[in-house]
């Protein structure tokens, strides 16, 4: 078991990386401040996991309510929050209650926005199910919902007490799921890691095949990389780069996702169109050359992922990207690259360049 820590200024946790973690509730109990958690996940993960770990609660002493929401993207909505509330309310959960998520980020982001705001913030706990949650949504404490006018746009920060990515349910998931992942993984290359880029790109073919240690290693070295620059922007407030680096290719990603309606594109491949945009439009501002924009895409090619965006037109993903949570001042700061494993964030990128760049990656 690999263990990491993210350090924060009041308080650090921990990331535990392994096989089988799922199956080991001593892992959990001894974050627990009172044996009473209320377990949320979906209908796809429940069955695959939910009960294993319903029963070795039990077993351990723990008290278990167990919260089922439908799963997909387009059930990040104030309705499935207040399915969590009500059944909170229905089991009598108190501010001793741990709310543990058990599923991709949809189920992350739901159960940390509802421990967030249960009267006022009660203990959280992520057992990320998926490999896009395990490397990216599980650690930092974002958590929020969809709006129809924005992705993630109502959410608060909410720390996690711990995090538990078990490599073993990565055998599970959906081969369209697994490659949404790896989007991530490759971000943390692109913004930051140029060693580990080019360690993904001689070993793309080992990770979607599912190869566990290369998985593992991956998830190891993504986290590491998050958990570092959470540490030093937790609240996403620098002025410059911080934490808002994370973002490369999501403000394009996300216009995708809300402009086709969320949950037709997963998180991940919008990313991945999202990146390429951001890559063609670093190349048109000088920095990066066409052969460093045709390196990402062929990495991406290889994890089955696209690289063309959604056909809205620039006018609409202007207007959907204007939405952004990283508008400041009515200026768009978008996260481009300086070069191949530094990004930066910028806000003069004239808007017929931005259109330009989304137009050539909507054709390509």
């Amino acid at each position: 078991m690999r263990r990491l820590n993210v350090e924060l200024a009041d308080r650090g946790y921990e990331i535990l990386i392994g096989c089988d973690l799922i199956n080991r509730p001593e892992l959990i109990t001894a974050e627990l401040p009172t044996p009473r958690v209320a377990l949320v996940t979906n209908a796809t993960v429940a069955p695959l996991y939910g009960d294993a770990m319903q029963s070795g609660l039990q077993a351990s002493g723990v008290g278990v309510t167990t919260i089922v929401l439908p799963d997909g993207e387009a059930y990040k909505t104030w309705e499935s929050l207040n399915l969590i509330f009500d059944a909170l309310l229905a089991a009598r959960c108190d501010r001793t209650t741990t709310i543990i998520a058990l599923g991709g980020g949809v189920v992350g982001d739901l159960a940390g926005f509802a421990a967030a705001t249960y009267q006022r913030g009660i203990p959280f706990i992520q057992i990320p199910t998926t490999l896009l949650s395990q490397v990216d949504s599980s650690v930092g404490g974002k958590t929020g919902i969809n709006h129809p006018r924005g992705k993630n746009m109502v959410g608060a920060f909410w720390q996690p007490r711990l995090v538990l990515a078990d490599i073993g349910t990565l055998q599970t998931l959906p081969a369209r799921e697994l490659s949404a992942g790896m989007a991530e993984v490759i971000k943390y290359g692109l913004i930051r890691d140029l060693p580990f880029l080019e360690w993904l790109e001689a070993n793309m073919e080992g990770l979607m095949a599912r190869d566990g240690e290369l998985l593992a290693l991956a998830v190891e070295r993504s986290c590491a990389n998050k958990a570092a620059v959470v540490a030093a922007d937790e609240y996403e407030t620098a002025k410059e780069g911080g934490r808002a680096l994370l973002n490369l290719g999501h403000t394009f990603g996300h216009a995708i996702e809300t402009g086709m309606g969320y949950g037709e594109w997963l998180h991940g491949e919008a990313v991945a169109a999202g990146m390429v945009m951001a890559a063609e439009l670093s190349r048109r501002l000088g920095w990066i050359a066409q052969a460093d924009v045709e390196r990402i895409t062929s990495l991406l090619r290889r994890a089955n992922l696209p690289v063309s965006g959604a056909p809205l037109g620039p006018a609409r993903y202007l207007e959907l990207m204007s939405h952004d949570k990283k508008v400041v001042g009515g200026r768009l700061r978008l996260v481009l690259l300086k070069r191949l494993g530094e990004a930066v964030t910028y806000a003069e990128s004239p808007a017929e360049e931005i259109a330009a760049a989304i137009e050539a990656c909507c054709l390509a």
